[in-house]
């Protein structure tokens, strides 16, 4: 489909989605940000649905002003894949020894490495910058400084909630290694630390809803607010790296005989903030829950713990400031999601999927998302489909 275009007080809400689908609440939040002073376009995804102040599945481009809570508190959060040299036939009969091996590898929910993942020793990782990117953290806010020893050692960890990391295979019976996670805590602290912030400024004093305080351009809040967004959404971006890395050793190491090579990683964020040029203007264009899908830009949509992902290519579409939907889309809170369906739903929709099915990852059933072939055909005019990957495992925390 091609978008459809809702009235907004200052700009035009372009939307990859049925108006009528989308949750009331969910349309007030687009209706905020569509009168904020600062903005230039809203384009709304088809996976769009309630969140923080902005809706996760929007792409708002503004000029001389930020929002954090349109960041979203899991700054740099994204996806990353790799096809690798394996097949099907590959495969053992029992995945669970697999699993079990990448749970060992790479730690989940709350937990971190015992000691610092010394990047050098990973393989194929990419170590340059390293050294200064982590000299960075003296300038980072104040109110985390003390986060240091854990922000080293949750480096190379998938956390919790929709976070995953999935072994998979596509159409033709290739092998992916896939995975989705962001800035851990460190993230989340200083994402709340610039929200509340933002929200003390005089000129935020009267807009329509607090969450959507912004940073102005030329102030030391906003030159603060940068430095921290940048320095997390690249924390993210190592995090997946690490996380790739020790993930393909497994696999090196369980399937030795077969001398397993990897193609290029395929990585995006989907919550951050970009410096873009459109219609001759220079914005700050914040991605909540969206990804950039430039004119053959790679990108990486994945559906749900018991569902096919996609990886896709861009088609370069700028009434949507170059952006495609980061997955399928919530179609329900996970407390309804929990009121909703039990441990057998669980088992039921993850059929054939060898992945943790009790209590703790209820909220996460693939009953409690969009349809992903929907999502994907509500965004032809902005990606094409490249592979088409279904798990075998996924790994949650």
């Amino acid at each position: 489909m091609s978008y459809v275009e809702v009235p907004g007080a200052k700009v035009p809400i372009r939307m990859w989605a049925d108006p009528a689908s989308v949750e009331g609440g969910a349309m007030q939040q687009l209706q905020n940000v569509a009168t904020l002073p600062w903005i230039k376009g809203l384009a709304v995804m088809p996976d769009v649905h309630y969140g923080k102040g902005a809706t996760v599945g929007s792409v708002i481009a503004m000029q001389g002003a930020v929002c954090p809570a349109a960041v979203g508190v899991d700054i740099g959060c994204g996806m990353s894949a790799v096809k690798t040299s394996l097949t099907a036939n590959d495969l053992p009969g029992d995945l669970s020894r697999l699993r079990s091996k990448i749970e060992q590898a790479i730690p989940v929910g709350r937990g971190m490495h015992r000691d610092e993942v010394d990047p050098s020793r990973l393989f194929q990782f990419p170590t340059a910058g390293w050294g200064d990117f982590w000299s960075r953290f003296d300038g980072i806010a104040e109110s985390v400084k003390f986060r240091h020893d854990r922000a080293q050692k949750q480096m190379g960890t998938l956390g919790s909630g929709n976070h995953f990391i999935e072994f998979c295979l596509d159409e033709t019976g290739a092998v992916w290694l896939m995975l989705h996670s962001g800035s851990r805590n460190i993230g989340k602290e200083l994402a709340e630390y610039h929200i509340g912030e933002a929200q003390k400024l005089p000129h935020n004093q009267g807009i329509v809803d607090r969450d959507l305080a912004v940073f102005v351009a030329d102030t030391p809040q906003m030159q603060a607010y940068r430095n921290d967004l940048f320095w997390a959404q690249e924390y993210a971006k190592y995090n997946r790296a690490i996380m790739m890395a020790l993930f393909q050793e497994v696999v090196r190491r369980e399937f030795r005989k077969a001398k397993v090579t990897f193609d290029p990683v395929i990585s995006c964020h989907h919550n951050y903030v970009a410096e873009e040029r459109y219609e001759g203007m220079d914005m700050l264009v914040t991605r909540k829950g969206a990804i950039r899908a430039g004119s053959g830009e790679f990108g990486i949509i994945p559906g749900s713990m018991g569902t096919g992902s996609y990886i896709v290519k861009g088609l370069g579409n700028a009434a949507s400031f170059n952006s495609a939907s980061h997955g399928a889309g919530r179609r329900m809170s996970r407390s309804a999601a929990k009121r909703r369906f039990t441990v057998r739903d669980l088992e039921d929709q993850t059929r054939g999927v060898e992945c943790r099915k009790d209590s703790g990852v209820v909220d996460e059933i693939p009953g409690a998302y969009k349809p992903i072939e929907q999502v994907i055909d509500q965004q032809r005019d902005l990606v094409e489909v490249v592979a088409k990957l279904k798990q075998v495992i996924c790994v949650k925390g």
